[in-house]
């Protein structure tokens, strides 16, 4: 199956992801996010609500339907098996999601972005290159703990769950530094843009 060229863009939390990635959408990359499509799984009527309901309990969906996003955040972050029940429900659907955007695509390039690229190794065939968005990580516990309203403790063992710092950046053909001012991360991301567009008309 055909698909446009494709740059895997990934980072821990609170690295500045979202921001990156509108960036390159407002040079008018197309941005494939998985988190927005597992919000979209996780939706009032989403197709992964029934199953998560069958592994969690009635306790897990909020009145409207969706997700109860905050006990489930905390059952999962404190049960490794419990985070395991709910990859296995949540990872295919999102990876067929993605497929079947890419498949559609029209565009010079995607830009997908993955937070746990390196966790779930469910997206290495479609990556033609892995951009990584990297910061220390005392910003990301401060802006993760100050962007949901967590304790820096909470944020911490966040971050602890997923793949190391040092396990992103050996794992990336380009690294953006958003440990400094926004313009020169606009900067970088202009001519990361004009790099990608260069790459898939080859």
């Amino acid at each position: 199956m055909s698909r446009p060229y494709c740059v895997v863009l990934t980072g821990g939390i609170g690295s500045g992801k979202s921001l990156v990635a509108r960036l390159f959408a407002d040079l008018g990359a197309e941005v494939i996010d998985t988190d927005v499509v597992a919000r979209q799984l996780t939706a009032p009527g989403g197709q992964a609500m029934a199953p998560i309901r069958a592994a969690f309990g009635a306790g897990y969906v909020a009145a409207d339907g969706s997700l109860e996003r905050p006990r489930m955040r905390a059952t999962v972050f404190a049960d490794p098996e419990a985070r395991r029940r709910l990859e296995a429900i949540l990872h295919p659907m999102i990876r067929d999601k993605v497929a079947a955007a890419l498949a559609g695509s029209t565009a010079p390039y995607v830009l997908l972005v993955v937070p746990l690229y390196l966790e779930t190794a469910a997206y290495g065939e479609l990556a033609d290159r892995v951009l990584v968005v990297d910061c220390a990580p005392a910003q990301q516990v401060a802006r993760v703990a100050r962007r949901d309203g967590l304790s820096e403790a909470m944020a911490a063992a966040m971050m602890a769950a997923q793949a190391s710092r040092e396990a992103r950046l050996a794992e990336a053909d380009d690294v953006i530094d958003n440990s400094g001012a926004p313009d020169a991360l606009a900067a970088r991301v202009g001519v990361l843009h004009e790099a990608y567009l260069l790459a898939a008309r080859r």
